[in-house]
């Protein structure tokens, strides 16, 4: 699969930073239904507000991969590596991709040679994926320059895991070459978060994985949230009890994304979801007895 997705590079300006938004490809109309089962037509069309950026008037879900990039405490951040060229995946929508996603990040000012801190959400195949790529017929780390970052608690569960042939494959060609290239630092991350650099925090949001988190990023007293798959799509924030057909622990999941949101609603925070179809970011607001997104645009 060729895709290309030429506009300029979308962008938010939060307490001094400005985080870029990466787009890999917009997924299928077929992901929702997969993915939020419980996100039925019925459930989507009785809010409005998700039209007509987040769902169409039929109430299929728009959502979207891509990764987010930032200069934050002297550092250059890169965000989740989504899918990735080339690889071998069970999803259709995933295998063998061809997009410009390299060439998205370098028109972003991030080459890959100058990323110095690949932060990694949770180990998906589709936050991973460009963590390497094919050179001469082997998988080799794509920002070679970088430290990747997960959490210690994300990685010992897939050690103990048994996995199957799409899982295996995944790790064998996104994650353990980073290993073997002594890239891959593994990072406690207790209730109240883990300071990375000032500035950058991983704050543990886990259901959706063991080991999952979304990143928070301050600056000059403002916020933003980078949701990871804590929160697939915004309506979530309106039921969220809805989770995805691949939460390890769909009670936890849920637990965490009620604290999540409950955390965000009413401030300045900006949240960029990692799913998000654009305009991807937005505020989160109390509404009716839960919640919803006021988009904010890119710049």
């Amino acid at each position: 699969m060729t895709t290309s997705r030429t506009a300029a590079i979308p962008s938010w300006t939060v307490g001094g930073l400005t985080v870029h938004r990466i787009d890999e490809v917009l997924l299928p109309p077929a992901t929702g239904p997969w993915l939020l089962p419980d996100a039925t037509p019925e459930v989507v069309t009785g809010q409005d507000w998700l039209h007509p950026h987040f769902a169409d008037h039929e109430g299929i879900l728009h959502l979207d991969s891509h990764s987010f990039a930032v200069t934050v405490g002297g550092l250059r951040v890169l965000v989740d590596t989504g899918i990735g060229n080339g690889k071998e995946r069970a999803n259709p929508a995933w295998h063998d991709l061809r997009t410009d996603y390299l060439e998205r990040l370098t028109a972003a000012g991030y080459p890959p040679d100058s990323v110095d801190l690949v932060v990694i959400t949770h180990l998906h195949a589709d936050h991973v994926g460009w963590n390497t790529r094919q050179v001469d017929g082997e998988w080799v780390p794509t920002f070679r320059n970088a430290r990747y970052l997960t959490s210690r608690t994300e990685r010992e569960f897939w050690a103990g895991y048994a996995m199957e042939d799409a899982r295996r494959q995944m790790f064998e060609d996104s994650v353990i070459p980073v290993e073997q290239a002594g890239l891959l630092d593994l990072v406690d991350v207790p209730a109240e978060g883990a300071e990375i650099v000032p500035g950058l925090r991983l704050l543990p949001t886990p259901g959706h994985t063991p080991g999952h988190v979304a990143v928070e990023l301050t600056g000059q007293g403002e916020r933003a949230l980078i949701t990871g798959d804590c929160i697939h799509h915004p309506v979530q924030l309106a039921h969220p009890g809805i989770g995805a057909c691949v939460d390890i622990d769909p009670q936890q999941s849920e637990a965490s994304r009620r604290g999540l949101l409950d955390s965000l609603a009413g401030t300045d925070a900006l949240v960029l979801g990692t799913h998000f179809a654009p305009p991807t970011a937005g505020r989160v607001v109390r509404h009716q007895d839960a919640y919803r997104l006021l988009p904010v645009p890119a710049l």
